[in-house]
């Protein structure tokens, strides 16, 4: 009954806004005294993760985000992508949706996508007559599925809380994240107005915007490369990454001021970098007392007996992941949960690699379900529209993405083909 009443109040503590690190770890401390265990015991695992080699890729990969935001790289990217396929029907809602996934990828958040593209993208939707809902519902539910393409933190986040291979969730969610963002393409396609005037393709513009954007390009094929051939390491990769994003944007572009700007843009990587790492120290030590409790063989046995089938299993997942990704940042979920959850779905038989795609896919959709996805507040804040207009704006694209978990949820070869056919390791 006391820990009853502690996780009640410590539920209550997180909803009014105490910060959910100083509530994970007190709950550790308070359990693992409670239960006659030092309490050193919170810091083991952090101190195990503190060591690992994957743990540099994650402030790595933010901070080439972030340089990446805070130059020319948006304007170049969607100007060589438009010059690219913007001459056809649906073809700028088509940029918007490849801009903000490859945004989201770099960045980690899909936030940070509408913040930083948001109003450029809106703007090229409305110049084209696409509707404002329809505006708004594409740059709002374009980058959602990013996550899903290296070097994504948050795929190197759940890979190491799950201890799995990250290189093996990087090939993984290629084939999900094609289809969702292809899905995503054909609906913005039919939605499109009728062009009035044909345009065409044109050989000088995909010149000029290639020329602009020649020292971006290589990047994600870069990190690709070199993951999928075993040439390096996804760490190795985070500072190949870093380093030559940091090469190209301050000494090529000189979009990135190194006296004025990258303090600042240092400093923001940061602090993001931070806000995860406090969580993830904290949240390891609560998941340590609940491992040592065996709270995970309970909740399997429980389900088991009340639920029994790998399918409903994975029904309940769902439905459990959508209201996560709610109500938690994409981060703060794969933190809290998969530890949880990653061993009662290997007792099902499930792929922890698969596992790693359904939960991502899951917290992506989480972002833009009503009532309180967070993406939609963000959207609401970005083109100062009432949030019941962006719940309307979205519902179609939510509809087909809830499709495609389904796909994602219940064909495993969708996240596996490439790892089964390549035999990689």
């Amino acid at each position: 009954m006391i820990i009853i009443l502690i996780s009640i109040i410590s539920l209550i503590l997180a909803f009014i806004g105490v910060p959910l690190f100083a509530v994970l770890g007190g709950l550790a401390i308070v359990f693992f005294l409670l239960s006659g265990i030092d309490i050193s015991a919170v810091v083991i695992e952090m101190a195990r993760i503190a060591v690992s080699p994957v743990l540099i890729t994650i402030p790595l990969f933010t901070f080439a985000g972030y340089l990446m935001a805070e130059s020319g790289t948006p304007r170049r990217m969607i100007n060589l992508v438009n010059s690219l396929i913007g001459w056809m029907r649906g073809g700028v809602a088509i940029v918007a949706i490849v801009a903000s996934t490859f945004f989201t990828a770099f960045t980690g958040a899909t936030g940070v996508t509408i913040i930083a593209l948001g109003g450029l993208l809106y703007t090229m939707l409305i110049n084209e007559k696409y509707p404002e809902k329809t505006s708004m519902g594409i740059v709002t539910s374009s980058g959602t599925m990013g996550i899903l393409f290296p070097p994504s933190i948050a795929i190197i986040l759940y890979g190491l809380i799950a201890n799995v291979s990250i290189s093996k969730l990087f090939i993984a969610g290629i084939l999900p994240g094609i289809l969702l963002t292809l899905v995503l393409s054909i609906m913005a396609f039919y939605q499109s107005p009728e062009l009035k005037e044909k345009k065409e393709l044109s050989i000088r513009q995909i010149a000029k915007a290639t020329k602009e954007a020649i020292w971006e390009i290589p990047l994600p094929f870069l990190v690709l490369w070199g993951i999928y051939t075993g040439k390096f390491t996804a760490a190795e990769a985070a500072v190949i990454t870093a380093a030559y994003a940091a090469v190209v944007e301050i000494f090529i572009y000189k979009d990135i001021n190194f006296k004025k700007d990258l303090p600042r843009i240092i400093r923001a990587s940061i602090v993001l970098t931070g806000g995860i790492f406090i969580i993830l120290g904290a949240a390891l030590g609560f998941t340590n007392y609940l491992i040592d409790q065996q709270v995970p063989m309970k909740m399997f046995e429980w389900i088991k007996s009340n639920i029994g089938n790998k399918f409903v299993f994975l029904v309940m997942l769902n439905i459990f992941l959508l209201i996560v990704g709610c109500l938690m940042d994409i981060f703060s979920a794969i933190i809290v949960v998969v530890p949880l959850i990653a061993p009662v779905a290997q007792n099902f038989g499930i792929d922890p690699v698969h596992l790693g795609i359904i939960f991502l896919v899951n917290l992506g959709i989480g972002y833009l379900t009503p009532p309180v996805g967070l993406n939609l507040f963000i959207a609401s804040f970005r083109f100062r529209k009432p949030v019941i207009n962006l719940y309307i704006a979205v519902l179609p694209f939510l509809f087909v993405l809830l499709l495609c978990l389904i796909f994602v949820t219940y064909i495993p070869q969708l996240s596996l083909l490439f790892i089964n056919l390549f035999n990689i390791k």
